[in-house]
């Protein structure tokens, strides 16, 4: 297994991702390529026993700011550490690519060069949320901000596939995310995708209100990137709210910190549990190759994380089961195709 990871990309790029791929050189066991400027890695994993790790460095002259333009990023940096390195996993070079860096210019780089899976129109950025029941599997997280009915389809294909492995269910249960259970709520987009769904071989239940998403309701959360992300970014602000008040609570007097000891360990699990450095990184799931996008604010925790996860993406061989299932799923896509083509043509005469 090799792994090749952006070095440069990230709030916390060189060190964490160097610290990153030590760990994970050292406990996972895979070969990590570390893709950035050459002098700039060597300081940084000497600061590290490295010493006989499956490491390796590849020199890429350019880097891709955070802020920069992903589509000149792609026209004029040739030899940036994302370009060098989604290469590599199209030349079949390393087996997988992660990055922290800049979101938007690792899924133009990814879906470019590596393109998508026959019969997948978008891909999605899948996260994994914590719930009252265990975990749940929510996408789009921010890929794309609008959806036609069949890219919702394909988001549950492949969700449902993604989650049967992380989840380790066999038939995960998926909703589309929407103002309300019943049918017919929403947008035509969301009522169109949910006769599609209802139609696939996955275990699609129907709708599902934000209300339930955190109680665990469902596996598998299907929504565009428009309301996945906001979905997420609120999510992260209230458990950040919520354990600052903790914090403040529990610092409040001599009996409160008391009480803080005797509770520690539960709160610390309980942080544990909801921070996003201990699953890594996310899923671009729909590519034909394997890409994990991680947090721009990643530690060496996350990123060791995240090269393991995206190893056992590959060696789970998840994207050969999102190409079967697509290939099982795709007569549905076409009537869909058919039925709004038909649509637009009456109304356009």
């Amino acid at each position: 297994m090799r792994i090749a990871v952006d070095a440069m990309g990230g709030d916390n790029a060189p060190g964490a991702i160097v610290e990153g791929a030590v760990l994970a050189a050292r406990e996972v066991g895979c070969t990590v390529l570390l893709v950035g400027q050459k002098e700039a890695i060597e300081a940084e994993l000497e600061k590290h026993d490295h010493k006989g790790l499956p490491i390796e460095i590849v020199h890429a002259s350019e880097t891709v700011g955070m802020s920069e333009s992903p589509s000149l990023a792609y026209r004029k940096k040739k030899d940036s550490s994302i370009m060098v390195a989604v290469k590599l996993v199209k030349e079949g070079k390393a087996d997988a690519f992660i990055s922290a860096g800049n979101t938007g210019a690792v899924m133009a780089h990814s879906t470019l060069v590596l393109r998508l899976i026959p019969g997948i129109g978008r891909a999605a950025i899948t996260v994994l949320l914590p719930t009252q029941k265990g975990w749940s599997v929510l996408l789009d997280a921010g890929a794309n901000v609008d959806c036609k009915p069949q890219h919702l389809f394909e988001f549950g294909i492949m969700g449902s596939i993604y989650a049967s492995h992380v989840l380790n269910k066999e038939r995960p249960e998926a909703g589309l995310l929407n103002i309300g259970e019943e049918e017919g709520k929403g947008k035509e987009v969301i009522q169109l995708a949910a006769e599609m769904l209802k139609q696939s071989s996955i275990n699609f239940i129907g709708n599902v209100e934000a209300k339930e998403v955190y109680r665990g309701t469902v596996d598998v959360i299907i929504c565009d990137g428009f309301v996945g992300n906001i979905s997420l970014k609120i999510s992260e602000s209230v458990a950040e709210m919520f354990l600052n008040a903790l914090k403040d609570v529990f610092s409040a007097n001599a009996i409160t910190k008391i009480g803080y000891l005797l509770v520690k360990s539960s709160l610390q699990k309980f942080k544990k549990r909801i921070d996003y450095n201990e699953y890594g990184g996310a899923p671009l799931l729909g590519l034909n190759g394997t890409v994990f996008i991680s947090h721009g604010s990643s530690k060496g925790r996350t990123i060791s994380n995240a090269i393991k996860h995206a190893a056992e993406f590959v060696k789970d061989g998840v994207n050969d089961e999102i190409k079967a299932g697509m290939e099982k799923n795709i007569e549905i896509e076409k009537a869909m195709a058919q039925k709004l083509e038909s649509v637009e043509g009456g109304a356009a005469s």
